[in-house]
């Protein structure tokens, strides 16, 4: 896996300074921050992307926050309707046409509400879908840019669009049949399903996770509005206490004093790969002058295929990680990202790493191939393994962010450890993928030593095995049915 880092700390105060030579009385010299960040070797790669930075100093005084890092648009779209409106809310809510949420529905309605998409107020209009369909991002009023790779739409079939009529506003009803919002100023328009596949995932093969699930059995219109919801969103399964919003992680980076927050996105369990990675990212942010950088794990928490270990499962095992000190719980904060995984790879990284801009994350680790999936009807990888790392480079809406590539982690069978891949010894070295590390679990072979921590691993062992009883009990029951 290869990684890559996207940092916000110079061109932040960049943009909230139009002109640089205003901190011209101070020298790079000068500044603690630039004296080792400017001996860093990883620092021209940096100024590539930002070549003016060069001449930026800041003064000694100056502190940073990871709040200084502001959520697109300026402020954080939290939609969830204040106590004292909400019996008002919900009544004005029951006259109104309903519209019927899919659980995928309510995923997005939860990361609507708490302002992971800002500055989207509500599900899209088809202003704002045809932009981010076609350009990726959203032009605001100022004439300024935000990322949005992916449409956050809301689909109704034929009927709810009758039902709906001339209506300006409709509630939302979750799949347990509570009215849980409403959309207000509403517009419906035409949901070209075949279009919005092409371009999200650049192919309308069968066998899309996402798309077979969500797309293709959702009506054929959208409906667009402005979202307002009655009561936070919660799941009542044990795990809402990882569900963090924006707000509140933000919240806990300024309690900790972070002067650098790097998010981690993962939808597998932690191996020690991953530890190596995320810190030796920490070791070197240090390195470059920053005094108490947070890690930020944030495993997702929406919708994933099938065949991928549950949530559950990853947060019991993110936790014995944190447990045996394969990350330092003191500079780790674990909570669960809610989007739903839609495997589109570099049209989908850059959600990803918007979305951690409106959690106050300032830096961004990446891995090889993010968001990607095997091809659903050929023997190759549906995208380039490159690709994800070079479209964020370049991504519109997105230069909050800058990229620092990281060496590649395999298994050292010398070492007996992971360790960063060595070219002159490659014969040495074993790749275990995801995929390969599900395998493992799956049929009780045990992976390499060093590879994960042990009670982590045997978290996972311990899934697979009930898995493989509930299997068996299955075939018993169909057995004595048959007889």
């Amino acid at each position: 896996m290869s990684l890559l880092i996207r940092s916000s700390y110079v061109s932040q105060f960049h943009t909230r300074n139009s002109n640089p030579s205003s901190f011209s009385d101070q020298t790079p010299s000068k500044s603690p921050f630039f004296s080792s960040f400017n001996h860093n070797p990883l620092i021209k790669l940096v100024y590539k992307r930002n070549p003016r930075m060069q001449s930026l100093s800041f003064p000694s005084s100056m502190t940073v926050k990871s709040s200084l890092i502001d959520p697109d648009g300026g402020e954080l779209m939290e939609l969830v309707v204040p106590d004292s409106e909400i019996e008002l809310k919900k009544k004005e809510a029951e006259s109104m046409p309903k519209v019927k949420l899919t659980k995928i529905d309510m995923e997005w309605v939860h990361v609507i509400s708490e302002g992971w998409a800002s500055p989207l107020k509500g599900f899209m209009r088809e202003d704002e879908y045809l932009q981010s369909l076609h350009f990726n991002s959203l032009r605001l009023k100022d004439g300024s840019l935000v990322n949005m790779s992916l449409p956050i739409v809301l689909a109704i079939d034929d009927q709810t669009k009758e039902q709906i009529g001339v209506s300006k506003n409709v509630a939302l009803v979750s799949p347990q049949g509570d009215i849980v919002g409403s959309l207000r100023s509403v517009e419906i328009y035409k949901h070209n399903k075949e279009e919005r596949i092409a371009r999200t995932w650049g192919t309308t093969s069968p066998g899309l996770p996402y798309v077979e699930e969500h797309i293709t059995p959702s009506g054929n219109w959208l409906i667009g509005g402005d979202l307002e919801v009655f009561q936070p969103v919660k799941y009542n399964d044990g795990l809402d206490h990882y569900r963090l919003s924006p707000k509140q992680l933000r919240k806990e980076f300024d309690n900790r004093k972070a002067d650098a927050v790097f998010a981690f996105q993962l939808r597998n369990p932690v191996h020690n790969g991953h530890a190596l990675l995320m810190n030796d990212t920490r070791k070197r942010l240090l390195e470059m002058g920053y005094k108490n950088p947070i890690l930020l794990l944030h495993p997702l928490g929406g919708f994933t295929k099938a065949d991928d270990v549950p949530l559950d499962v990853r947060m019991e095992q993110h936790s014995k990680v944190l447990e045996d000190g394969v990350l330092d719980p003191e500079t780790t904060i674990v909570s669960i990202f809610p989007s739903p995984m839609h495997y589109a790879g570099p049209t989908e990284v850059q959600w990803h790493a918007k979305a951690r801009i409106n959690a106050g994350a300032n830096f961004y680790i990446v891995g090889r191939d993010p968001a990607g999936m095997g091809h659903p009807t050929e023997k190759r990888d549906l995208y380039d393994p490159d690709h994800g790392k070079k479209v964020l480079s370049m991504a519109p809406g997105l230069e909050k962010l800058n990229i620092l590539p990281f060496r590649v982690a395999a298994y050292d069978t010398v070492e007996k450890k992971m360790a960063f891949f060595d070219p002159t010894r490659a014969k040495e070295f074993l790749f275990i993928s995801g995929t390969k590390m599900r395998t493992y679990a799956r049929t009780g072979e045990s992976p390499p030593d060093g590879f994960m921590c042990p009670s982590g691993w045997n978290v996972l062992v311990k899934y697979y095995e009930s898995l493989q009883e509930s299997d068996d009990s299955s075939k018993q029951q169909q057995t004595v049915v048959s007889a």
